[in-house]
């Protein structure tokens, strides 16, 4: 260990010594060292290059906002991760890391040149070169940029770690553990409240680990965090998460938190989850989440060894590291003085204090003059110097002249800019800011969530302040959560108030434009980057971020975007708040993607949705094939069978006398409510107010564009009762749909939709034999055809278990679809099959199902319509109700376009050799004699080999094609150019008299 680890200082477990290494050299720490602090502890500030100069960077902050020091990290096999934060990354035995954007070395990187280049790497260079020559593009510009592009490097072997994930619901989450945070914590606990208290470091305490210098309640800040992290422990209604960061705040209170579980830990216990994502739901919110240091703007602020005041603070506080052993002060704010006289008393030189402001607090003064700290005031840095790492300061008075220039010298050079409010959290609600001209900063205004921010986080600074306004934003949380509480109060002595000023750039003598001054330290943006967005058009805020990538770095310009705005309101004349701001998105900070998966991964990354009867199907031989998420039996080869032998032996069984079909997996929508009907009769094209319980109808479901999104047949049960059913990959979308439309375009209709997909085993039967095969297990139903003709629905018991039967058809042949609850689909499939055996029953799969409707004329919407069909381009006009006033998409219907003659519209083809079956997807032309390209009026899509007709069959959509009854159309292949005629859909049974049969 180095002579930069402070005796008596910090909160680190000095008797557990820890060994990592970095860049393959080992060095040590103690438990409760962050990566950051431990290589400060060793006398190690470069830890990085930039982005696009590849300057040498080293450690700036003490938190998450860190922009610079940015490892690769392994843990072993597998478990590498690129661009993780030194300053919340806690060391361990054994933990490897390296530091990132270089060749060959750190302290050697080649890509340096760019720095000495930079005046070719300009703020929206990447626009205005790389234009000539126009064939250097593909082989010489673009990979050299490929290569050049990202930060870090990406894994490349499988990640070996579990995560996990858990819903919560609570009373009141709070995020952040500060002063604030705390004190909302303990209120709200006290009540009875079921309360989360959640903060992305691995202790609690926020500000009161560093600002040691006030007291609560007449003891330490320390001793206050003990007592108020014991009080909460002890509360079975309180739930605390250290490492834990809240990412992202969701419509309806809707939090996601990621907790880092073992990330810290020398080797985790066999099983155990590296992260677990918390999706929780809270009454209530209050968002503590304190602020962030502001970086000063100068040449040279961005040399390793020029960090923030603050954060020095925080290293010398709670870790017992200091930053340096010469140390220069440049500020604009009260903060940084503390920072300083901490220092001063740890034992460490500080040689001055660079205070830009002309009035400075008498008193901080006076203690830092009997410190021995020189104090400039009215003081500016123009510049430092020093490769590795800083070795001196050149300042001026502020109103002088480069006569006055002093050089300091330094290895470490501490500055603040104020402090910015974090409003990430709130700002993903979508909350309204307003601007303070006071601090120069944007403020919590308008919520549109339950949640109150409190603390700094409030632009409510200072240790008392924070108490108090926690406590009361506890309170009032719980309060409105449904417990009552009284706030408590604390007595803070020895707290200072601290004042400051903004700024812009900082004063200098020197030439502005050959100033090296950065705003966003990751994507090396200066402040003269900035103001050349401004000259070259662009005012927004948005528009400068995008052309001059300031904020677009993995911080999300936690330390730019404020000094960013200012420069831009400057150069554009014109006050901050018209200028904008930056959009905060999720997440706060990176996020793993293995923490998003949680348990979805592997053989559970995409589900493979089963039905109930989707076992007996593999006992007995199935082939199966994916269909939107779920496994369907294909079809059910016997032994030698090929697949065209199977299907059509299913298809022959089904016409001559019974199949047997599992439909479980159409979609099922249960809509229920005394505007049941109008609300159908607004969604679908067909009329469904007369529509008689007992009686089912075919209804198509179009976009607001027109085109067919999705059908189904839907039976109505009672007056207020309706079963929808929809495509299999349509379920999700079309109640989606109908929940969006429900909530905010008819939400004066009394209706209420429910998913059964799952609850309901369908069962579908058809053939000539289907009644007699039913007729002896159906109890309470007449399957008479005049009692229970096609297009009927009733409910009643099938082998004395309660069912929904349908009489309807897929296939042409009378049929039914048994709907019995899912727990019985298996127990009914096989009393069933047994049934049937005298009438030769045949299960059949997907593949005969599809032969089977195609011969009908009937479409599969997603693979007979692309999207781009109107119920009458597919031939289903006469679905559409000509007297209805209005449904979803009836005025897209009469746009001249959707009335054109030649708007491709669904066909059959037959093939001109009978023998020759299309290919689904083929494209279709009238003319193969054209050259190429050839005009492609339409494509094949569904074609099959129809057993009942001894000959090919297809449908396609083609351009005009209602009018082209006859004609002959040419589809080319590889080898040969078919041709085919255009015919009607429907193939087989055009009279549908075996629908009846």
């Amino acid at each position: 260990m180095s002579d930069f680890r402070v005796a008596n200082r910090g909160r680190v477990n000095r008797n557990r010594r820890v060994s990592f290494s970095f860049n393959g050299q080992t060095f040590n720490g103690f438990e409760g060292d962050t990566v950051a602090s431990a290589l400060l502890a060793n006398g190690v500030h470069l830890v990085g290059r930039s982005f696009k100069y590849h300057r040498p960077r080293g450690i700036l902050s003490a938190g998450s906002e860190e922009p610079n020091a940015l490892l690769g990290v392994d843990r072993g096999p597998g478990r590498f991760e690129p661009n993780t934060r030194a300053t919340v990354l806690e060391i361990s035995n054994g933990l490897k890391t390296s530091s990132q954007n270089h060749w060959p070395s750190l302290k050697r990187d080649v890509g340096a040149v760019n720095d000495a280049l930079y005046m070719l790497f300009s703020a929206g260079f990447y626009y205005k070169t790389f234009m000539w020559p126009k064939s250097f593009w593909n082989k010489v510009y673009e990979p050299v940029i490929r290569g050049a592009a990202g930060l870090g490097k990406s894994p490349t072997e499988p990640d070996p770690d579990r995560y996990s994930s858990r819903f919560v619901h609570c009373d009141v989450l709070v995020v952040g553990s500060g002063p604030a945070g705390l004190a909302a914590a303990l209120e709200a606990g006290r009540s009875g409240a079921k309360v989360m208290l959640v903060d992305e470091q691995a202790e609690f305490g926020g500000s009161l680990l560093s600002e040691t210098d006030a007291s609560v309640d007449g003891g330490t800040g320390w001793a206050f965090l003990e007592k108020a992290v014991g009080e909460l422990s002890a509360m079975p209604n309180v739930t605390l998460l250290p490492r834990t960061t809240a990412f992202g705040y969701y419509h309806q209170n809707f939090v996601g938190l990621c907790q880092r579980l073992t990330d810290h830990l020398a080797s985790a216990p066999d099983g155990a989850p590296r992260e677990r994502m918390w999706k929780v739901r809270a009454k209530q919110v209050v968002l503590a989440q304190g602020s962030i240091e502001r970086p000063l703007v100068f040449h040279g602020n961005d040399r390793p060894g020029v960090m923030l005041a603050g954060s020095a603070r925080s290293y010398l506080n709670r870790y017992g590291v200091k930053v340096g052993n010469e140390v220069v002060v440049v500020t604009s704010h009260d903060s940084a003085w503390l920072a300083a006289l901490d220092l001063a008393r740890a034992g460490v030189k500080v040689s001055a204090i660079v205070d830009i402001r002309s009035i400075v607090d008498a008193e901080l003064k006076a203690e830092a003059e009997a410190a021995g700290i020189e104090v400039l005031q009215g003081w500016t840095v123009t510049g430092t110097k020093g490769r590795l790492r800083v070795e001196s300061v050149r300042v001026t008075p502020v109103n002088g002249g480069a006569s006055q220039a002093r050089t300091l010298s330094c290895d470490a050079l501490l500055m603040s800019g104020g402090w910015t409010p974090s409003l990430h959290l709130f700002s993903h609600t979508q909350g309204k800011l307003e601007w303070r001209e006071e601090g120069q900063t944007f403020l919590p205004s308008t919520q549109k969530e339950e949640c109150r921010c409190v603390g700094a986080g409030d632009g409510d600074f200072g240790l008392a302040n924070a108490l108090a306004g926690g406590a009361n934003a506890g309170a009032a949380a719980a309060f409105d959560a449904g417990f009552p509480t009284r706030s408590s109060s604390y007595e803070v002595g020895g707290e200072r108030r601290l004042t400051g000023v903004t700024s812009r750039e900082l004063p200098t003598d020197l030439n502005p434009s050959k100033a090296k001054a950065f705003v966003d330290f990751q994507n090396d943006v200066t402040a003269k980057d900035i103001r050349l967005a401004v000259r070259e058009g662009f005012r927004s805020i948005e528009h400068i971020k995008r052309y001059t990538t300031n904020g677009m770095a993995t911080d999300q310009g936690k330390t730019s975007n404020i000094n960013g705005l200012a420069i831009a309101s400057d150069a554009v004349q014109r006050p901050a708040p018209a200028v904008g701001l930056t959009t905060f998105r999720p997440p706060y900070t990176p996020t793993t993607f293995g923490a998003f998966c949680g348990y979805n991964r592997g053989r559970l990354f995409d589900v493979t949705r089963k039905t109930a009867i989707d076992a007996w199907a593999e006992e007995h031989g199935a082939v199966f094939e994916p269909v939107s998420l779920w496994r369907r039996a294909w079809y059910f080869p016997k032994t030698g069978e090929d697949m065209h032998t199977a299907v059509a032996r299913e298809c022959n069984a089904t016409r001559e006398s019974v199949g047997i079909f599992d439909a479980s997996t159409l979609g099922k929508i249960e809509i229920v409510g005394p505007d049941a009907a109008e609300f159908l009769n607004r969604m679908y094209t067909n009329p469904w107010t007369k529509l008689e319980p007992g009686r089912t109808r075919y209804g198509v479901l179009l976009g607001e564009d027109g085109f067919i999104r999705d059908d189904g047949v839907i039976g109505r049960l009672s007056k207020d009762r309706f079963h929808v059913t929809t495509t299999t990959g349509g379920a999700a979308r079309v109640l989606n749909m109908m929940e969006d439309y429900l909530q905010t375009e008819f939400p004066e209709l009394r209706v209420w939709l429910t998913s059964t997909t799952e609850q309901w085993s369908v069962i579908a039967l058809n053939g000539p034999n289907a009644r007699k095969l039913l007729e002896p297990l159906i109890e309470g139903i007449d399957l008479s055809d005049d009692a229970f003709p096609h297009m009927s629905i009733a409910e009643g018991k099938i082998a004395g278990v309660p069912t929904r039967l349908f009489r309807m058809s897929f296939t042409g042949e009378r049929g039914y679809e048994v709907n019995v609850p899912a727990r019985f689909g298996r127990a009914i499939w096989e009393k069933l099959i047994e049934a049937g055996k005298p009438y030769g029953i045949t299960p059949y799969g997907t593949e005969a199902m599809h032969v089977l409707r195609a011969e009908k004329g009937y479409i599969i919407v997603g693979q007979d319509t692309d999207g781009t069909l109107t119920p009458d381009d597919a031939g289903l006009g006469w679905a559409i109700g000509k007297a209805k006033p209005d449904f979803v998409g009836k005025r897209s219907l009469s746009r001249p376009d959707m009335l054109k003659a030649d708007r491709k519209q669904l066909v059959g083809l037959l093939t001109e050799d009978p023998k020759t079956v299309l290919e689904e997807g083929a494209q279709i032309v009238l003319d193969p004699n054209q050259p190429v390209p050839m005009k492609m009026v339409g494509h094949v899509t569904s074609s099959y080999w129809s057993v009942a007709l001894g000959r090919s069959i297809a449908l396609a959509v083609v351009e005009g094609g209602k009018g082209r009854m006859g004609e002959t159309v040419h589809i080319p292949m590889p080898n040969e150019t078919l041709r085919a005629t255009v015919t009607g859909t429907v193939f087989f049974d055009p009279d549908n008299s075996r629908l009846s049969a």
